[in-house]
């Protein structure tokens, strides 16, 4: 059951997804605001439904949202409610809201290019590439305004945008001073270390992203702030001195696995595909996007310290010990 604790009330709603259950907000301000949707279902939209109900509200009481990411748990359930209704969040969500032809194309030619330098099976390549039929979960919907770095929360006074990208190259957090309140969306979960997720340039043709490095930037620059509590997206919450503690946990975790691919290194150098295989030897077959996500990460942090170096045999990248 959905209760107030003062101005903010959590949701969970569930996801058909290995993550389970989706945490979103409402948060009373000068606009009655709606932070992430969940997913596009018809159980989430009986959930959420009944959920406001709980708290003496309905769908049509709610005056504006506000995205934390694009991921569907977060923004699909953007069809439960009128194209009136103003979505605000970071521009980055605005490709993944629109689905064009030639974002959906800039989207398959990246990641199958990315797939032959990273030495990806032929036999696996599709799996990392979208149709149409396969992206009904997200929602077609305009941003009504873009968000950055210190701005405002339209209709929620006191609110700050802080960029934390990483897990999406869209994901912002929430942060209120005079408490010390955030709503941290996928950017720090008490028992999950969320995944880097590889996403084209957000300019066709630039560098790709390096997710885990940003995300590694975005994780530090909350050490910055005065923090009561971390609002999430998924699980419970995180309070007080236990959310730098858990900062420090999931950097230390992070080299470790880090190390522990160094060490896959030492006999020949591999490609990604290959470190990948060995780091996930059960879940890679099933998951080739979100496994090779993590371990190109985990090559990207060990070059950035200098640990690996690079070259490139017929149009592979191969990692080894520098």
């Amino acid at each position: 059951m959905a209760n107030w604790n003062g101005d903010i009330a959590k949701i969970a709603l569930p996801t058909p997804f290995a993550v389970g259950d989706v945490n979103v907000y409402v948060v009373k301000g000068d606009a009655l605001t709606l932070i992430d949707t969940g997913v596009k279902t018809k159980r989430s939209k009986e959930a959420l439904t009944n959920a406001l109900g709980d708290l003496g509200l309905k769908l049509t009481d709610i005056e504006q949202i506000i995205l934390t990411h694009h991921h569907p748990d977060h923004a699909g359930g953007l069809d439960f409610f009128e194209k009136e209704i103003p979505v605000y969040g970071h521009q980055n969500n605005q490709r993944w809201l629109t689905i064009s032809d030639e974002f959906l194309e800039t989207h398959n030619r990246f990641f199958l290019d990315y797939a032959t330098k990273f030495g990806v099976a032929e036999e696996l390549k599709n799996k990392l590439i979208h149709n149409r039929d396969e992206i009904s979960f997200l929602s077609e919907r305009k941003l009504h305004g873009y968000l950055a770095e210190g701005d405002e929360l339209p209709g929620l006074p006191g609110w700050k945008v802080i960029e934390t990208p990483g897990h999406a190259q869209s994901h912002l957090s929430f942060y209120r001073e005079s408490d010390g309140v955030m709503i941290a969306g996928d950017h720090l979960l008490a028992k999950i270390s969320p995944n880097p997720l590889m996403e084209p340039p957000i300019l066709p043709g630039g560098m790709r992203p390096r997710p885990l490095l940003q995300y590694n930037a975005s994780l530090q620059k909350l050490l910055d702030f005065s923090i009561s509590t971390v609002y999430s997206g998924h699980g419970s919450e995180v309070e007080g001195d236990a959310v730098a503690d858990l900062i420090q946990y999931r950097f230390e975790r992070q080299h470790n696995r880090a190390m522990q691919v160094k060490s896959m290194l030492q006999d020949k150098p591999l490609s990604a595909f290959e470190v990948c295989q060995q780091l996930f030897p059960k879940v890679y077959l099933q998951e080739v996007g979100l496994t090779l996500s993590e371990t190109v990460g985990q090559l990207d942090y060990l070059e950035d310290l200098g640990e690996v170096e690079t070259e490139i045999q017929s149009g592979v990248i191969l990692y080894s010990i520098a």
